[in-house]
């Protein structure tokens, strides 16, 4: 992951032996006692990672408890955590270089037409039907708007659609940008107007990463 980002990033992939590892008492607290094993496998590589990347900012032994489902990063930094099948990543940066930082990871696939539709607006789609060959397109709106949302959260605090952010692929540079819907801004005083990021697609695995400059 730390191929599409800054190098005053701090990226992480978690190993094999992360998915196993041990949590912080205060990060348990936050996993429900009903979650499946996979959602536990996948909780602690996050965690395991993310306080590994943070090591590397001089930020050790702090536990990462959540607010919502969502990281509650130190203070004084910011980051992201994803993951999908087999896959774990943190990326993390000090405030006074980023006020956000996010990434996103997934399976390469096929999504269905509906999924496509919820996700990617029209026109978008009618660009991803100029790839003929290539269906995974929306895999990578996909991918790059989960981004836009980690962008935008912890800057303008509300949620964000995926039909609020209108997607500009770039194929030869492999970067992103995304323009929120004007309406969207009206709501939301002060919030940026575009992000934009980078992707990476390997044979199994879309990979998006975007940072907000501070």
């Amino acid at each position: 992951m730390d191929d599409l980002l800054p190098g005053f990033v701090a990226v992480e992939v978690a190993g094999a032996a992360d998915f196993e590892g041990e949590l912080l008492p205060a990060e348990a607290a936050h996993l429900s006692p009903r979650a499946v094993a996979g959602r536990r496998r996948e909780f602690t590589a996050g965690r395991v990672a993310a306080r590994r990347a943070l090591g590397r900012l001089g930020v050790v032994g702090h536990p990462l408890t959540a607010d919502n489902r969502a990281p509650v990063w130190p203070r004084g930094t910011t980051g992201s955590i994803t993951h999908t099948a087999g896959y774990c990543a943190a990326a993390v940066a000090r405030t006074p270089d980023v006020r956000a930082v996010g990434i996103d990871a997934e399976r390469r696939t096929i999504l269905p037409a509906n999924v496509r539709a919820s996700i990617c607006l029209p026109e978008e789609l009618e660009w991803c039907a100029t790839r003929p060959g290539e269906d995974w397109w929306p895999a990578v709106h996909f991918s790059a708007k989960e981004v836009v949302y980690k962008l935008w959260s912890p800057i303008v605090g509300t949620w964000l659609d995926f039909h609020d952010a209108r997607l500009t692929i770039d194929v030869e540079t492999a970067t992103w940008t995304a323009r929120i819907d004007p309406r969207r801004l009206d709501t939301s005083p002060g919030a940026p107007d575009r992000f934009t990021g980078r992707f990476h697609v390997a044979p199994d695995l879309v990979r998006s990463a975007g940072v907000v400059p501070a």
